[in-house]
């Protein structure tokens, strides 16, 4: 065991610092934390897991004893431990720091990363992991529903990481997944996207370049083969880079693809697989787990085993509920190109009478103006449109934010039926007053947004 012994938390209650806390605690280290929002379930998880967790951010929670300070990505400079431990000069590391050194050190880890299909494509991979007995560990931005948790830690071999290109820490600006040691690097697609931190796509290129920069001889990139961001950053990456696509120059061509409302069928390397999944956008992050998994030594047939026994992942394609004829589905979907396939999977999956789409701009990206042209066009291929008032608008510049009457215009000029409404009471009104039997109501973002989904459900059935 490290001489550090006793690690304290700032920020402990988030679902990945809290799960690493925990296996920390497993493994026999003193643990603490802290957070300023400590309730069920992680509180709960934390505490049988026997962990003194403190309420709120104070400098008199830093224990005396603590040899490692760990600092969430959420802490910024002003928060008192985090100021603390500076005037303490105490040592100080990231989460990602600390999954380096005590969990992802000489085992082999495979990094899915991308702007979009990170979640799906790290959980089916996980998944088939885990049905043939490998036991990987796991750090999942979202809960896939086999695994009823998103992170764990074994003592397997595998290691399965959503690697995010969002930075460490407010002491650390580099990637997180820089810090991943990864043998396998899935790239699923490169688009610009976090506009808090990122001021243009080339700095999302370079980090991504910075990514395969690390991954070893004795290793494996796949990379999109149909995405030229993808191809360019791949270009001098000293490691071996796969190509993978629907292109006929692709290294792995996924063919043969045919759509059913109940999944996704296509041939890889002459190999006929099947995906309980809708929408193209699936299939592709269907055919990287595979391409993953084989190189790790998966023979096809426990591939397609784990592929038919995926469930999905909470907030992908949800189905919350249907009340009247009308059906209630959750998605993640928070950038133009996720809200066009997401919208196609619906389709392709529901074939509803009409697809409404309520799109909440939340994000740190889509709460600006930079992608204003294409939510409208976005958005305009959804039946009925719907757009509440910006969250949070003091966060960003009046002149840099998004215009929702603007973009309700744009849609409508489009040829979709479009609203824009303050509320969520407002929403769930005119959705519940209009919608008819067979119709599909999609409500897209990543933030709970005032839990309306249950509230369309119970507008319904008082109706």
């Amino acid at each position: 065991m490290s001489k550090k012994h006793h690690f304290h938390f700032v920020g402990a209650c988030g679902t990945a610092m809290g799960s690493v806390a925990a296996a920390m605690k497993a493994k026999g280290f003193a643990v603490t934390g802290s957070d300023a929002n400590v309730y069920p379930p992680m509180s709960t998880f934390l505490e049988e897991s026997g962990i003194t967790l403190s309420s709120g951010y104070a400098a008199e929670n830093i224990p005396e004893a603590a040899d490692v300070i760990v600092i969430g990505n959420a802490i910024s400079r002003g928060n008192e431990e985090a100021e603390a431990t500076l005037d303490r000069k105490l040592l100080y590391q990231s989460l990602p720091e600390v999954l380096k050194e005590h969990f992802l050190r000489g085992r082999r880890n495979l990094v899915v990363s991308g702007t979009h299909g990170k979640t799906t494509t790290t959980s089916l991979l996980t998944w088939i992991l885990e049905s043939s007995g490998k036991e990987p560990s796991h750090m999942i931005g979202g809960i896939p529903r086999n695994m009823g948790q998103g992170a764990r830690f074994t003592d397997s071999e595998f290691v399965v990481l959503e690697g995010d290109e969002y930075d460490t820490a407010f002491f650390d600006k580099r990637s997180k997944f820089l810090h991943y040691l990864p043998e396998v690097v899935v790239v699923n697609n490169i688009e610009f996207d976090h506009a808090d931190i990122y001021d243009s796509l080339d700095e999302i290129k370079l980090t991504f370049q910075r990514l395969l920069q690390i991954v070893p001889r004795n290793g494996v990139a796949f990379v999109n083969g149909d995405d030229t961001n993808c191809l360019e950053v791949a270009a001098k990456a000293p490691a071996p880079v796969k190509t993978v696509g629907m292109g006929a120059h692709c290294d792995i061509v996924i063919e043969d693809v045919a759509y059913e409302p109940t999944g996704s069928s296509f041939t890889l390397d002459g190999v006929r697989y099947t995906v309980p999944m809708s929408g193209e956008f699936n299939v592709r992050n269907a055919a990287m787990a595979i391409c993953s998994a084989r190189f790790v030594g998966l023979c096809t047939e426990d591939v397609q085993t784990g592929l038919t026994g995926f469930e999905g992942i909470a907030r992908r394609q949800e189905l919350r509920g249907e009340q009247r004829g009308v059906k209630v589905v959750d998605d993640f979907a928070h950038h133009p190109t996720a809200i066009e396939l997401a919208i196609a999977a619906l389709r392709q999956q529901y074939q509803p009478k009409k697809l409404w789409v309520i799109f909440e701009p939340r994000s740190n990206t889509t709460r600006r103006n930079i992608f204003q042209d294409q939510l409208a066009c976005a958005l305009a291929k959804a039946d009925r449109a719907i757009i509440p008032a910006v969250p949070d608008p003091q966060k960003v510049e009046e002149s840099e934010r998004l215009d929702p009457a603007k973009l309700i215009d744009d849609v409508k000029a489009q040829g979709t039926e479009a609203w824009y409404f303050q509320t969520v009471e407002e929403i769930v009104q005119y959705v519940s007053d209009h919608a008819e039997s067979g119709d599909v109501v999609a409500v897209l973002s990543n933030g709970g947004f005032e839990n309306i989904h249950q509230r369309l459900l119970d507008q319904l059935a008082s109706k």
